[in-house]
């Protein structure tokens, strides 16, 4: 497992393109499989959630994006296609990166 960080282009202030790096909590490969995944406390803002999906939108693949948030919910898809899932769900079952 490692973490992850994506490269961006972005125009700061003063309208200067500027390279940001973007972090992913965890990265992981299982055989021909690759996992991104992100932990945060909640997603209860619109702020919260771009701090975590922008990594996400960054990455120029099609593997899994996991998002680990606190409680116990059963897993979801967002919009985007991301899953989302609390941690209590994603230790306790076995075939949490199935979903």
């Amino acid at each position: 497992m490692d973490v992850g960080m994506v490269e961006v282009n972005q125009k700061n202030s003063e309208g200067k393109n500027v390279r940001k790096q973007l972090e992913v909590d965890f990265v992981t490969n299982m055989g021909n499989q690759r996992y991104y995944i992100q932990v945060a406390y909640d997603l209860s803002t619109e702020e919260k959630q771009q701090q975590e999906y922008n990594s996400f939108r960054n990455i120029p693949d099609s593997f899994k994006k996991i998002v680990i948030v606190n409680g116990t919910s059963k897993p979801w898809r967002n919009d985007e296609g991301y899953v989302i899932m609390g941690m209590k769900y994603f230790l306790l079952n076995s075939e949490s990166l199935d979903f």
